[in-house]
């Protein structure tokens, strides 16, 4: 007898822990997928000021123009605020570039080459919008030996239109995972405390309190939501680690200092949904009646 109560209270510690891991694989899951979203998310403007900061504003130069006031006409220009960089094109390198996109041999025709010095100028995100990059044009074109001033019109309307809409898609899809998310970990933790709805009616039988019925669950929902949350953004700094080892670039589109929040974010999460939905159903099931436990 003894040794048959001992084999069943080992195959019911058993059958509570794989619950148990169950559980928190299943939120870590859930977890992992929210922090990934939110990280995108709160990187939107980060990922359009890298889209827009790298587009050009081409300053062509008069053909007369060498490569002295070239230089100097770029150190004008960094000193703009909505300047965020500038770089200058010789006629050899726009030669070259001009031979990569044509093919050699299309200079031939002309007895001296066209190609002017140039300046490629990116701008500061916030200022790559149409209104401003007509301001800015107006102000590049107004400086001395400057003949031109270029930038694809076409580019910058699709790239700001399409921005906001990844914008908004964005911000429906986060709603709707959270939404997903609340559901999936309240039901994890619902089932989790339903298996041992037959011990919360024994100890309300035996006068207990409803608080000190919790007591225990709430506990457990904490420790559950923490350890869920905390495999959770380990696996997503694992996923940012070997996004960095592969493409280094990665942090030059991405703003890392959101991490910390993020992380935050999700650990606090995990804990309130996996504590409010435990101390719900415990106060449910504590008001069932016998007959009911059995459904």
């Amino acid at each position: 007898m003894g040794n048959d109560a001992s084999k069943s209270g080992k195959t019911v510690r058993k059958r509570l822990a794989r619950s148990y891991i169950t559980s928190v694989v299943s939120i870590s899951l859930v977890l992992f997928l929210v922090a990934v979203v939110l990280f995108f998310w709160v990187n939107i403007k980060s990922i359009s000021n890298y889209f827009k900061e790298n587009s050009v504003v081409s300053v062509i130069l008069t053909p007369e123009a060498d490569e002295k006031e070239a230089l100097e006409l770029r150190n004008d220009i960094l000193q703009f605020p909505f300047v965020r960089d500038a770089v200058y094109i010789s006629k050899e390198q726009g030669q070259k570039e001009m031979e990569e996109m044509l093919g050699k041999g299309f200079l031939d025709v002309f007895e001296s080459s066209p190609i002017p010095i140039s300046l490629e100028v990116n701008l500061v995100g916030e200022y790559f919008a149409t209104d401003s990059l007509k301001m800015v044009k107006e102000q590049f074109a107004a400086m001395p030996k400057v003949r031109e001033v270029t930038y694809q019109e076409s580019l910058v309307e699709a790239l700001n239109s399409n921005l906001d809409k990844i914008g908004l898609i964005a911000a429906a899809v986060i709603a709707l995972l959270l939404f997903i998310s609340v559901v999936l970990i309240g039901n994890t933790v619902r089932l989790n405390v339903y298996s041992k709805r037959f011990t919360i009616h024994t100890m309300r039988l035996v006068g207990a309190r409803r608080s000190f019925i919790r007591r225990p669950f709430s506990r457990q929902a904490f420790w559950q939501g923490a350890v869920s949350a905390l495999l959770a953004v380990g696996c997503f700094a694992a996923l940012l680690y070997y996004a960095w080892t592969r493409t280094g670039d990665i942090f030059g589109v991405f703003s890392l200092k959101v991490i910390i929040p993020i992380f935050a974010v999700v650990f606090v999460f995990g804990i309130l949904i996996c504590v409010i939905t435990s101390m719900f159903m415990v106060n449910k099931l504590a008001d069932i009646s016998k007959d009911d436990l059995y459904l």
